[in-house]
């Protein structure tokens, strides 16, 4: 091999295939059967890197919301706090002393933005670790029946 990869469209795998001629399978020559069994590995490769690639982007979607969660709980946290705090105060101190009113809207505005943290780390948890799980597993099963089929020869 030159370490040069081969651009040519890949072909489906299948699982015999006429080599040279109409010969049986039995009948094909070890450079033919190398070349064979190069394809369909280098076929295989490329769609378990298909698989992984799905997964990881469908990961890191989840993920990307469950940041935007977290990042919300902090604008409604920050803004929230000015803007109703005032508000909240100013009506709070017509019927209580002023520091009570102050207390309790900064309570209610904590409580908001701890709600929609816990909503955001809950979300980034069902994302799960960001590897290609199925990919994993996908090859390993390959792998094995690679070995199976290579012990029965």
């Amino acid at each position: 091999m030159t370490g040069t990869i081969d651009a040519r469209p890949a072909r489906p795998v299948r699982e015999e295939r006429p080599l040279a001629g109409d010969r049986p399978a039995g009948d094909h020559s070890v450079g033919e059967l190398v070349h064979q069994a190069t394809e369909q590995i280098s076929l295989l490769i490329r769609q378990e890197a298909a698989l992984a690639k799905e997964e990881l982007t469908a990961k890191g979607r989840s993920m990307g919301r469950g940041g935007g969660l977290l990042g919300a709980a902090g604008a409604v946290g920050y803004v929230g706090l000015f803007a109703l705090a005032g508000t909240g105060v100013a009506a709070l101190s017509l019927v209580l002393p002023v520091w009570a009113a102050a207390l309790i809207v900064t309570g209610v505005l904590f409580a908001i933005a701890g709600v929609l943290a816990l909503t955001g780390r809950a979300q980034l948890h069902r994302a799960g670790p960001p590897t290609p799980q199925q990919a994993i597993g996908s090859v390993k099963a390959d792998v094995e029946e690679i070995k199976e089929r290579a012990h029965h020869r």
